[in-house]
């Protein structure tokens, strides 16, 4: 599978198995990450998303390096096509 996965609700890149999150029965979600849904639950349950994209521009800045204006603008860019967002704001 040469798709590109990433996470429908932070647009992390998902290639292993174990970056998936887990549905209610514990299967493997094909939507979300693992470090936003498990078992059938958003670990940020009533996050705005606002919240969410202020959450990644942090870990982005942390973790990757970017800048703080990058960081931002690529989240603006990207997490309101994602599906969790789409639904939400539509």
């Amino acid at each position: 599978m040469n798709e590109r996965i990433v996470c429908q609700s932070c647009a992390m890149p998902m290639k292993k198995e174990e970056d998936f999150g887990t549905n209610q029965d514990l299967s493997k979600s094909e939507e979300y990450c693992c470090f936003c849904l498990k078992e059938g639950k958003f670990l940020d349950e009533g996050i705005s998303m606002e919240g969410k994209i202020d959450k990644l521009v942090e870990i982005s800045v942390n973790q990757l390096g970017m800048s703080k204006e990058q960081a931002k603008d690529m989240a603006k860019k990207t997490i309101p096509k994602l599906k969790r967002w789409r639904e939400k704001y539509e």
